[in-house]
């Protein structure tokens, strides 16, 4: 039925196999990094659970890597910057400051990518219909200049049109379902990273209440 289409019904049905191809490609390379990364931030919240002190909390982490080490590395830096300050308050609304613009791009970085999935759940089922209305005006006009209405002259230019319809619901079904799965997974992940960042502001907190050398303390691990 491919190679008995139009030429313009096959172009669709190609680019409708190539989003198909486009949101399982999303769908395997963001599912590994929603995996990964709520694998290091679960590990990273369990690592520093009981810590007292935010230089604790640095030195347990080590060399990990991911989101949580860098909420930590922007608390002290606050904390470096603002050593000579005596104001706790304004320092605890400066390192919530740095930390919210975190957690904002935190999920935006893990929401990159599934755009697409959205544009492809919405557009393809209309593209693939545009490609059955143009095969089925191809199969009157083919009627037309047969002048029959035989079932087997009219049924093979039928399937064909049908068929682009087919392959944009093929398309259109998986990148809605993906991009909702991955909706969900991805308001966890800010869940998680926003329990992290509000982790990191207790051992602040914390660490400004026992007094100021704390602040010179993290300002030496810097």
């Amino acid at each position: 039925m491919f190679l008995s289409a139009d030429i313009l019904v096959q172009g669709i049905m190609i680019g409708l196999f190539f989003a198909s191809l486009v949101t399982w490609t999303v769908w395997l390379a963001k599912s590994l990094e929603l995996m990964v990364g709520t694998r290091r931030l679960r590990r990273a919240s369990a690592a520093i659970g009981e810590e007292r002190s935010l230089i604790d909390a640095r030195a347990r982490l080590g060399s990990a890597r991911g989101i949580l080490p860098a909420l930590v590395d922007a608390a002290m830096l606050e904390l470096r910057l603002s050593a000579d300050l005596t104001d706790k308050s304004g320092i605890k609304e400066r390192v919530a400051t740095r930390l919210v613009r975190l957690e904002v791009a935190a999920g935006r970085d893990m929401n990159k990518g599934t755009g697409v999935l959205a544009t492809i759940g919405a557009t393809a089922p209309f593209v693939g219909l545009f490609g059955t209305v143009w095969g089925i005006m191809n199969s009157f006009i083919g009627i037309s200049k047969a002048q029959t209405t035989n079932l087997a002259v009219v049924a093979p230019g039928i399937a064909e049109a049908l068929l682009a319809t087919a392959i944009g619901l093929f398309a259109a079904i998986p990148a809605v379902i993906i991009y909702n799965q991955f909706a969900r997974s991805t308001a966890r992940y800010r869940a998680m990273v926003g329990d992290a960042s509000a982790e990191v502001l207790r051992l602040v907190s914390r660490d400004l209440d026992r007094g100021e050398g704390n602040i010179r303390l993290a300002k030496a691990a810097e």
